[in-house]
């Protein structure tokens, strides 16, 4: 196993850190400090140390970013403009995020422990194109003409719900960003987003650059905050007209409460996952063992949609555990700056102790730790990629979503045996299968009750292909044109025909 780097110094990471600008409250158009003027701390990872004290927003001032967005929604021009020319600044604020994708991907970096290799490359550039394919969309949102059963003329008007509330998650603070405001603005809505308190320094640079693509004020108002202050003021405000949350299911479950119990405002709901990874006996098994790696040791395993249960037929399974063993060996983990690492800290503190509460719990309930399950160095939040074997669905490993580097292996005989088993879950966000039989492909694909399905792939996620889950992994859909669906409403437009009596 390789070790971590030490802490910040990056031993091989020649990249400089970013100057942080950003930490107050952005609430229409201004950066100002909390109303209560506290501010809290976000913690570098790679060695526990602080990168800066963010202002801590709670419910005094969402009042005031709602209040904006309620007066940019209700007077102002954003939702009074043509599609048009929505998308035109929406692009100009592509344009900037590509002119600091650097300084973007290094934010990110330093806060949650991405790696900065692929955030300058993936992350920050998918956040362009996507503010880009929601701007396309923008001038194609319309209704439709109905053909009426009585002598009346009808229509449809598509238009946009009103002031949103996002609250967005810390392990992909840019692209969680992006797949809530995008489509929100294209639509023609105004906003209010909570960034995760642990990952709050992108989403406000975010806000600046908004500002100058021409995004006007109060339309997008960024509040870091708590859960149970911020988060909890933005699910329960009568004057936010819908909600849009990723997270825990747990907190899902708060969000929805609170909204039924104010103004019934509607929830989208990106919740947890278990995701199973189905390899089949004619897979090639080198690249199965790849494909496994790469499901749920990508992010430091923190994905909502993670491969964490990984079921091999048994005619491969045992050279499948031999050669996921030595791959894992080789999975280098260390500062996230370093562009031979493939694997950053955990988020927080918190994150990384939950990590290894989760793997001490596997070896009491009697699973196999086949590799990994210890922390490396002495600074920061890392953990060895952790593989376990004779894992049981009833196993608390192999039910609950641990959001780190740990995979649990386990084997099948027969298709049926493997549907079943994969849909032994309360969640339903992704699958992956394996296999070169299309029949088998086709008939898995369509038995598992889950969002997403990638056969012979994984994370293959497209700006085009809508995102969400089934069961407890939540509902309403992100990305795609489908998204635009939760930020618009449809109003009916009937008319009599001239001189035609209608009692």
């Amino acid at each position: 196993m390789a070790p971590a780097c030490n802490g910040s110094n990056g031993s091989r990471a020649h990249v400089n850190l970013p100057e942080i600008k950003f930490t107050k409250l952005f609430i229409n158009g201004e950066f100002v400090d909390a109303v209560s003027g506290k501010t809290f701390e976000t913690i570098d990872p790679r060695n526990g140390e602080v990168i800066a004290r963010v202002a801590e927003g709670d419910k005094a001032d969402v009042d005031l970013a709602v209040k904006a967005a309620r007066e940019a929604f209700d007077h102002g021009k954003w939702p009074r403009m043509s599609g048009y020319e929505r998308g035109r600044i929406m692009s100009n604020f592509a344009d900037l995020i590509d002119q600091h994708s650097e300084e973007l991907a290094a934010i990110d970096s330093l806060d949650a422990g991405k790696l900065f290799s692929l955030g300058k490359v993936v992350d920050i550039p998918s956040a362009a194109r996507m503010l880009r394919y929601y701007a396309g969309a923008a001038d194609k949102i319309h209704g439709s003409t109905l053909k009426m059963s009585r002598p009346f003329q009808a229509y449809t008007l598509r238009e946009p719900i009103g002031v949103v509330g996002h609250i967005i998650p810390w392990n992909y603070p840019t692209t969680m960003f992006f797949m809530k405001v995008s489509p929100a603005l294209a639509a023609g809505c105004a906003m209010v987003v909570k960034p995760a308190e642990q990952t709050p320094l992108s989403a406000l640079y975010y806000a600046h650059l908004a500002k100058l693509a021409g995004v006007p004020d109060g339309v997008l108002n960024v509040v870091p905050g708590f859960g149970p202050t911020a988060g909890a003021a933005i699910s329960s405000h009568m004057d936010i007209d819908q909600v849009s949350f990723t997270g825990s299911t747990e907190v899902g479950r708060l969000v929805m409460q609170a909204a039924a119990a104010s103004n019934l405002k509607p929830v989208a709901l990106e919740l947890g996952g278990k995701s199973p990874l189905i390899i089949f006996d004619d897979a090639d098994l080198d690249v199965a063992v790849d494909l496994a790696r790469f499901a749920i040791f990508t992010n430091k395993g923190e994905i909502c949609v993670a491969g964490s249960r990984v079921y091999v037929q048994e005619g491969i399974y045992d050279e499948f555990v031999k050669k996921s063993a030595e791959k894992a060996k080789g999975w280098v983990v260390g500062d996230p700056f370093d562009p031979f690492v493939q694997q950053g800290p955990q988020v927080s503190k918190a994150q990384f102790e939950r990590v290894l509460t989760y793997i001490e719990q596997g070896k009491k309930e009697g699973a196999c730790l086949l590799t990994g399950g210890k922390s490396l160095g002495d600074k920061g939040y890392y953990i060895e990629p952790t593989i376990f074997t004779d894992v049981k669905e009833d196993m608390v490993i192999g039910s609950e979503e641990i959001f780190g580097p740990v995979m649990s292996l386990m084997k099948f005989k027969t298709i049926d045996e493997a549907i079943q088993k994969a849909n032994s879950t309360r969640y339903g966000l992704a699958a992956g299968i394996v296999t070169k039989d299309i029949n088998v492909a086709n008939k898995v694909s369509r038995s598992i009750r889950a969002g997403s399905i990638w056969i012979n792939c994984y994370f293959a996620f497209d700006n085009d292909s809508p995102f969400g889950g089934y069961k407890m992994s939540g509902f309403g859909r992100d990305n795609g044109l489908a998204a635009l669906e939760k930020y618009l409403q449809t109003k009916s437009v009937v008319v009599p025909l001239v001189d035609t009596p209608w009692l």
